[in-house]
């Protein structure tokens, strides 16, 4: 039994972070610039070290979004979100048309439908709950933000997709 124990002990050691802390999960309850709920969207660590992402939002304007997490963890509705700070960066440039980017928390614009809702789930691996300059709960936190407009994938630094229209915050559960 001692043997197995402490196999399982040195196995967990050499797993990466990520797989470790597979199945932590956080979420950004999503709300509108007049402070109207408007979904979450979930983070989920999976085994193979990407992070899931899981949307599901009501009550946007349809067709196409921005969708970006932002570098600081706040959601100051009566300053357009701007407390959100910019794009979560990690040493990157925006845009998946940028040689020298994307941004870690660049996303594909989010369409949304005729009913007004947007249910999408993704993978990124330039993401992670913790650890690293990518960290989603670092020490100021971060946030998800959806902007009026689609992201042109290539304009420096915020892919001129128009106003901030929801913000959620991303904490952990508990």
């Amino acid at each position: 039994m001692r043997t197995v124990l402490v196999s399982l002990f040195t196995a967990a050691l050499l797993l990466p972070a990520a797989a470790q802390d597979a199945g932590a999960s956080a979420t950004a309850r999503m709300a509108t610039a007049d402070e109207r709920e408007a979904g979450t969207v979930t983070f989920r660590q999976t085994r193979s070290g990407m992070l899931q992402v899981i949307v599901e939002m009501t009550g946007l304007e349809p067709g196409p979004h921005g969708f970006h997490v932002h570098e600081t963890g706040q959601c100051d509705a009566s300053r357009g979100f701007k407390s959100a700070g910019g794009h979560l960066a990690g040493g990157k440039r925006h845009g998946v048309e940028s040689a020298d980017g994307p941004h870690a928390g660049d996303f594909p614009n989010a369409h949304v439908g005729q009913e007004g809702v947007l249910k999408v789930e993704f993978f990124t691996d330039r993401l992670s709950l913790s650890g690293g300059e990518t960290g989603l709960l670092d020490g100021d936190g971060s946030a998800v933000i959806v902007h009026a407009g689609p992201d042109d994938h290539v304009s420096d630094p915020s892919g001129d997709a128009g106003d901030r229209i929801a913000c959620g915050v991303v904490e952990q559960p508990g």
